[in-house]
């Protein structure tokens, strides 16, 4: 059950970044703006990049981001091999920390407070899908 909950939490947290590729809903009069925003970049677009190339820049890292969680998930619930685990992990974490940091808006830093817990885990405190229990 616990392994379900932990592949359940990285699939989530991997979800979440389709909203960069998904519809934005309809603004609305004094509504918040959209914070999944890939054609401006805070320090790609001042650089001189153009908006299709940071668009492309970031379908590349929400693509790795969302394929890196989704294998990482399969290798918790041993659909993969447990060999994948922590390179299919570390490309989901430092996808999701280049994109949440090129398109930051502040709504996302729970998403890198997210990513750098897995990395902590994964690296210093050598946390595996075989140190998960049932």
């Amino acid at each position: 059950m616990t392994k379900l909950l932990v592949a359940a939490f990285l699939l989530a947290h991997g979800a979440i970044h389709a909203a960069f590729i998904g519809p934005r809903p309809p603004a609305t009069a004094g509504g918040p703006a959209w914070p999944f925003e890939l054609a401006r970049s805070w320090l790609l677009t001042p650089a001189g990049f153009d908006a299709d190339i940071t668009r492309a820049l970031g379908l590349a890292l929400t693509a790795a981001t969302l394929g890196g969680f989704a294998l990482a998930a399969l290798a918790v619930v041993g659909v993969l091999p447990i060999g994948v685990w922590f390179p299919t992990l570390f490309l989901g974490t430092v996808a999701s920390i280049a994109l949440l940091v090129l398109f930051f808006h502040p709504w996302l830093a729970l998403g890198l407070v997210i990513d750098l817990g897995l990395l902590w885990l994964a690296l210093a405190a050598d946390w595996t899908p075989a140190s998960i229990l049932p």
